[in-house]
């Protein structure tokens, strides 16, 4: 396809076009800033404090959250490369392996799971709101869910922070920048306060961090390490697939690696640490560790104190929504069409799916956010990983033909514009691990399946990456790839520029 033509291909509009080199613009100050305000939120906090409520230590928590981050920090760098260097988002890179139609594949997996942290999000965000009118009204009873669905004001309150985000959907991305430099002052002093209170309730940090280990909390470390530490990875999974999205406006390969080095694993593990501390101070207090910290803010006995706190929460989940759950399952929806379907129409789509996986059941308890809901979803992305990366890294060379990627009928068309190669390697992936999904939802008895399949979905990220990309590496060197023309100005590895997301 003539470089002048791109733009009337079926695979192009200007969400999936190439930045150009001069609109390249982040560094590593942009990247560190960026993986900050993400971690700051409350499912990181919900997973941190949920490993204590499971009996683990404070200790062991952090080194497992610390460690999935450093995990899941290597296919994040390696697929941000292809971003930086030909300015292309995800659903883009992804028809290198899959095809310019199999595509599709893996930005629906990613996409559909990006819809999944929307609709939690946005119960979060529900959540507060009911708490806020629980302050000035404590008649109102705790929330509670009963079957499918929660009360009929808290599923209210819900379908209001709903609508609210979709507001700003309509509004344009552009309108939430403001909730975005609110969130990064708001959230950082909100979780330094949390810190204080709980060691100002515990009488101090020695009755937290001396207290030695248990032996309970040690067979607690050791039966959900390897779970949770595949939760954990697969907190970031759907990122770690997209990264292409946001390391597309890298002025250099330098500059995304150094800031989402500095950026992800310290401030993952900095706020994690805060979530475990203070859940471990809920214990001494209450009993009982709370994990929720919206249900915790909701017992403080000033109603000015819970509304500070709830509003804050609400703004900053809002921020939150938008910035991460939005912008890159928008640009996945797009892909199916890019001539028929916007960011805004891809916008709406996310927000009426996430509304209808019954969000509130995956957060009611932590096994289910961490060993049903991250595990479970981290089996589909593992292995879209392991193809991506092994097609971009091993078959490819890091050389990629820009314009044929948006050609319907071009090199990575793979004839039928599905890649078979790519997709007998999914499933390869997947499959192993399904029999244990099964068991850990309880579709099926835990008798009728081997203990050690049973086990190897733990492993569900680390079996489906390796073994998909594995296989993917076999298949492909019995074709011969065709040499990469030269690409449509890759970004110079010394070049020094990044520009806000869509």
């Amino acid at each position: 396809m003539a470089k002048e033509n791109i733009e009337h291909s079926s695979l192009y509009n200007e969400d999936l076009a190439p930045v150009p080199a001069e609109k390249r613009t982040w560094g590593t100050g942009n990247y560190a800033a960026l993986w900050i305000s993400m971690s700051l939120c409350i499912p990181t906090y919900q997973l941190a404090s949920g490993m204590i409520q499971q009996g683990m230590s404070w200790w062991q928590a952090i080194v497992l959250i610390f460690l999935g981050n450093a995990i899941v920090l290597v296919p994040m760098l390696l697929n941000g490369h292809a971003g930086a260097k030909y300015g292309i988002p995800f659903p883009v890179f992804a028809r290198a392996s899959f095809g310019t139609a199999g595509a599709n594949i893996p930005a629906m997996l990613r996409a559909i799971v990006a819809c999944g942290w929307f609709g939690i999000q946005t119960w979060i965000g529900g959540a507060s709101l009911y708490h806020l009118l629980r302050a000035w009204n404590p008649a109102l009873p705790e929330i509670a869910i009963n079957g499918l669905l929660p009360q009929p004001l808290p599923l209210a309150c819900f379908a209001a922070f709903w609508a609210l985000n979709m507001w700003v959907v309509y509004k344009g991305v552009e309108s939430i920048r403001k909730l975005l430099v609110f969130k990064a002052l708001f959230l950082p002093v909100a979780a330094l306060a949390l810190f204080a209170w709980a060691v100002i309730a515990a009488k101090g940090i020695g009755p937290i961090l001396e207290k030695p280990t248990t032996d309970a909390e040690w067979r607690a470390f050791k039966t959900f390490f390897v779970p949770a530490l595949t939760g954990i990875i697969g907190f970031w999974a759907t990122l770690s697939l997209n990264i292409p999205d946001f390391t597309r406006y890298a002025k250099s390969q330098r500059a995304q690696v150094r800031g989402q080095a500095i950026g992800l694993p310290p401030s993952m593990t900095l706020f994690a640490f805060i979530g475990v501390f203070v859940t471990s101070a809920t214990t001494i207090l209450y009993g009982t560790p709370e994990w929720d910290p919206v249900k915790l803010a909701g017992r403080f006995s000033s109603p000015l104190v819970v509304s500070f706190a709830m509003i804050g929460i609400l703004i900053s989940t809002l921020a939150t929504n938008i910035a991460a759950n939005i912008v890159s399952p928008a640009n996945d929806f797009a892909n199916l069409a890019p001539k028929k379907i916007s960011f805004r129409t891809g916008g709406f789509i996310t927000g009426i799916i996430g509304a209808f996986i019954f969000p509130w059941k995956l957060v009611a308890d932590p096994s289910g956010f961490i060993f049903t809901w991250l595990v479970g979803y981290s089996a589909l992305l593992g292995p879209v990983g392991g193809i991506m990366i092994a097609d971009y890294y091993f078959i490819r060379r890091q050389k990629l033909n820009v314009r044929a990627l948006y050609d319907p009928k071009g090199k990575y068309s793979y004839g039928n514009g599905f890649n078979s190669h790519a997709i007998v390697a999914l499933l390869a992936g997947i499959l192993p691990n399904i029999p244990g999904f099964l068991v850990t939802v309880k579709a099926v008895p835990a008798e009728s399946v081997a203990g050690w399949v049973t086990e190897l979905y733990h492993f569900s990220w680390f079996v489906g990456f390796l073994l998909s990309g594995g296989l993917y590496i076999l298949l492909m060197r019995r074709r011969e790839a065709p040499d990469a023309e030269p690409a449509a100005a890759p970004i110079p590895e010394e070049q020094t520029a990044y520009v806000a997301t869509h």
